[in-house]
């Protein structure tokens, strides 16, 4: 059975062009371990809530735009014998291929495909 892991950050609009380029280089390391795709969506109509919201969740600052991402692993197992290798591969280390937002603030989780239309 599939599996997702799903992020939803606050990317500072300045640094659009500097996240889909490191999106593009972390990609290919993902995929070399198992991933089958990745997505990246850069938030268009991402309304702040007054309880709960995207916005809210992740402290989304006035000079900055949700990105909601997520990759699809073929299978829970797969994600867990990757993840740890992902995690040690120096070409996503944080010098190699600097994050261009906060990652504090980033939410994360992982889900197993109910439905794959």
């Amino acid at each position: 059975m599939k599996y997702v892991d799903g992020f939803v950050l606050a990317v500072p609009n300045a640094n659009r062009e500097a996240y889909r380029l490191y999106s593009e280089k972390s990609s290919p390391v993902f995929k070399e371990y198992g991933v089958l795709s990745v997505v990246e969506c850069w938030g268009d109509d991402v309304p702040p809530g007054k309880l709960t919201s995207f916005p809210l969740a992740v402290q989304c600052k006035e000079d900055e735009t949700v990105v909601f991402s997520w990759m699809t692993w073929p299978s829970k197992e797969v994600r867990n014998a990757a993840w740890e290798k992902v995690m040690a591969d120096p070409r996503l280390n944080s010098e190699s291929n600097p994050m261009p937002c906060d990652g504090k603030r980033m939410i994360f989780g992982g889900f197993e495909v109910m439905v794959d239309l």
